[in-house]
């Protein structure tokens, strides 16, 4: 199976810095956008630390015959201890810092999905969009305990607080999702400034729109458009024979 995959990020329009980071590594087949917290340069600094710490595990020796969802689920650990520890023994002044952390890596015609945080992963195929990520967020937890409905969720005061994160605590546990791809199907992996901006049912009409190579750009853009209020990172990875 062959693939191509774009990427795009912007600070927006209200934000004086951008504390979203994200890697595409090809030969690993490596995909990750993590969206930092912590005020000043603290998301910053959690975001890159996070995305770091996730290559450099996939790339240790013997990493090819380790599982998938071994791999997945040591890179968030030791990124969540990495962050928490700079914080509580180097850099105080960043306690509290932490980041989402959306991964995606490919091995053999089976795609992992990693996912801590309200970063999200979609899979599309033709026409439709589906969230196959699960966000840790105070939101999504009133929806799913029915305190909430759909139309209430834009006025909701809390709607950007997260409840699982990389590195505000020491230990943290990933959703792990396992696909078996097919020709044809994209992956998109995003900051909550393209999901909290941009409705799903746009996004996806985007995809109808827009050939592969332009999704990301027009993604970013609608999102702009809407207002900017965040850091926007958008990825588009596409399959095909």
């Amino acid at each position: 199976m062959k693939f191509d995959c774009w990427y795009l990020t912007d600070k927006g329009l209200r934000r004086e810095s951008n504390q979203d980071s994200c890697l595409v590594n090809k030969e690993l087949g490596l995909f990750v956008v993590a969206d930092g917290m912590g005020g000043h340069s603290g998301g910053e600094v959690a975001s890159s630390m996070a995305v770091e710490t996730v290559e450099e595990i996939i790339l240790q020796p013997g990493s090819a015959t380790r599982s998938p969802r071994e791999l997945i689920q040591h890179s968030y650990e030791e990124a969540s201890r990495r962050i928490f520890d700079k914080a509580a023994n180097e850099r105080p002044e960043l306690a509290g810092m932490g980041t989402t952390m959306v991964m995606a890596y490919l091995r053999g015609k089976h795609l992992y999905v990693g996912n801590v945080g309200d970063s999200r992963c979609y899979m599309y195929k033709k026409p439709q969009l589906w969230q196959i990520t699960e966000d840790h967020s105070l939101i999504n937890e009133q929806l799913r305990a029915g305190v909430m409905s759909e139309e209430q969720v834009r006025q909701f005061v809390g709607r950007n607080v997260i409840t699982r994160s990389v590195g505000y605590e020491r230990e943290t546990y990933p959703d792990i999702i396992e696909r078996e791809i097919a020709s044809g199907e994209m992956f998109l992996i995003c900051s909550d400034g393209l999901s909290g901006l941009v409705e799903d049912q746009k996004i996806c009409d985007i995809i109808n729109k827009n050939k592969p190579d332009k999704v990301v750009k027009a993604c970013v853009e609608q999102a702009l458009a809407n207002g900017g209020d965040d850091n926007v990172t958008v990825m588009l990875i596409h399959f095909y024979e």
